[in-house]
């Protein structure tokens, strides 16, 4: 019996003859980077809003339903969990904008050498930060 590793360095070229390929790296092959992370952090944010969107279309329902289930989804919403919650959605709405705008720039070709590229993780981050309190502070002071 042959060890794992080699049959996953064994392939077949177009001629069809057994040639070696080098294994792809993985998590623990690269180190940890801000890029990494971001990005990462750039799904989980995705799924996070879908998750959110069906709140949105939870409170939008019972507004439109009747006094009884708006007050419900309105008292979740009001509560410090709902609170939260929508406070990690703002989050996640800001971030995926801002690093939205960044992958539109890389994908023209802009921000794409290193230092260009960790300033602008370094920028999306900030904004998100700067945005999110803004909005928040906007909206209660509305209240």
């Amino acid at each position: 019996m042959t060890d794992r590793g080699e049959t996953q360095m064994t392939g077949r070229n177009s001629a069809g003859k057994t040639v070696q390929r080098p294994l792809s790296p993985h998590l623990q092959i690269y180190k940890p980077q801000l890029t990494t992370g971001m990005s990462i952090f750039h799904r989980i944010t995705g799924v996070g809003l879908s998750v959110g969107t069906l709140l949105l279309v939870w409170w939008l329902v019972a507004a439109a339903s009747s006094n009884a289930a708006y007050g419900a989804v309105a008292g979740l919403v009001g509560s410090p969990i709902g609170l939260l919650l929508m406070f990690g959605w703002t989050l996640a709405l800001w971030y995926h904008f801002c690093n939205g705008i960044r992958h539109m720039a890389w994908d023209s070709g802009y921000w794409l050498d290193l230092p260009q590229l960790h300033a602008s993780g370094k920028a999306v981050l900030a904004a998100t930060v700067m945005l999110t309190l803004l909005t928040w502070v906007v909206l209660l002071a509305t209240l």
